[in-house]
């Protein structure tokens, strides 16, 4: 197994570094455009080998793509941050272009890889991945719904001082204050959510969880680091060890839920083949109209790429 991070930053070091003490492949590729970047934290990683007891070896290479050939598994995690004064078109057709040659050389080294794409807007990225690289929709697939659920489920640890072991939720939608988390569905130790703590609390967090990004960008004073690249790392192992895990994917839809060509997030299962199958649940009226609004906001930014290359 080979697996290879594309962008060396907070994030995609994190996801590398991760896989590597979870010794999900023989090898890891780092790689970053920065001279010596990838290198210089792929070494760093490559030297807490001895302390953290694992084998995978960790390269970090200057934007040469032939050290990813055969890869099985590429994680995306280029793109730049928004900054000041940039609209949301201008993010687009800054990280597409980006995203766009980077998915060209995965598949010109990995044609048969499955490709986990972590950069933002992510929704529309996965989207631009999977038009550039004519593969099979189930081996594109993003990373976003995991993250935004840890986000919900340690919430929801820390009201109830419970251990987040035992809660299980799921959310879906776009990856943004759009996202739909799904009470419902959620459970502690089994028990529905709803019986252990009052609608208005339950509400705040989900709240806390739509604008969680942001939140830790107030704080910081740049993106959230720790928890994306361990989601990020969590789907490769998913991948990589078969495990079939249902995980809310952003995953391309084609009718289920009754939304088509367009690519959101729902519950999956994850294994070998990258998105094995959609799970679609029985969501009732509130829930259907939360996530076709959702998907509404998820289009209008995929028109805006698709007008940008007609």
């Amino acid at each position: 197994m080979k697996i290879t991070v594309i962008g060396a930053g907070n994030v995609g070091a994190t996801c590398a570094n991760v896989c590597a003490e979870k010794e999900l492949a023989e090898e890891i590729v780092l790689l970053d455009i920065k001279e010596g970047f990838a290198e210089g934290k792929a070494l760093d990683m490559w030297q807490t080998a001895p302390i953290n007891m694992y084998d995978t070896r960790i390269t970090g290479v200057t934007n040469d793509y032939t050290a990813t050939k055969d890869s099985d598994v590429v994680v995306i995690t280029s793109g730049l941050p928004r900054k000041p004064g940039m609209s949301r078109d201008d993010l687009i057709a800054t990280n597409a272009g980006i995203v766009k040659s980077v998915t060209e050389n995965i598949i010109k080294y990995s044609p048969n890889a499955i490709i986990i794409v972590v950069s933002n807007p992510l929704d529309v990225m996965t989207y631009c991945a999977y038009k550039t690289a004519g593969i099979d929709s189930k081996k594109v697939f993003g990373m976003a719904g995991i993250l935004d659920t840890a986000r919900y489920k340690a919430f929801l640890a820390t009201e109830l001082n419970v251990s987040p072991k035992d809660i299980q939720a799921v959310l879906m939608g776009g990856h943004g204050d759009t996202m739909v988390p799904l009470p419902r569905y959620t459970t502690v130790g089994g028990i529905p959510v709803t019986e252990l703590i009052d609608e208005e609390k339950l509400t705040a967090i989900i709240e806390r969880t739509k604008f969680g990004g942001g939140e830790i960008v107030k704080l910081l004073g740049t993106s959230a680091w720790y928890a994306p690249g361990a989601a990020a790392a969590q789907m490769v192992e998913a991948v990589a060890r078969n495990q079939k895990r249902v995980f809310p994917v952003c995953s391309w839809l084609q009718g289920e839920y009754g939304l088509k060509d367009i690519y959101v997030g729902v519950p999956v299962v994850l294994g070998r083949n990258g998105v094995e199958r959609i799970i679609e649940l029985n969501l009732n009226e509130e829930e259907k109209e939360l996530l076709y609004t959702s998907a509404h906001a998820v289009k209008e930014m995929m028109d805006v790429l698709d007008n940008m290359n007609s």
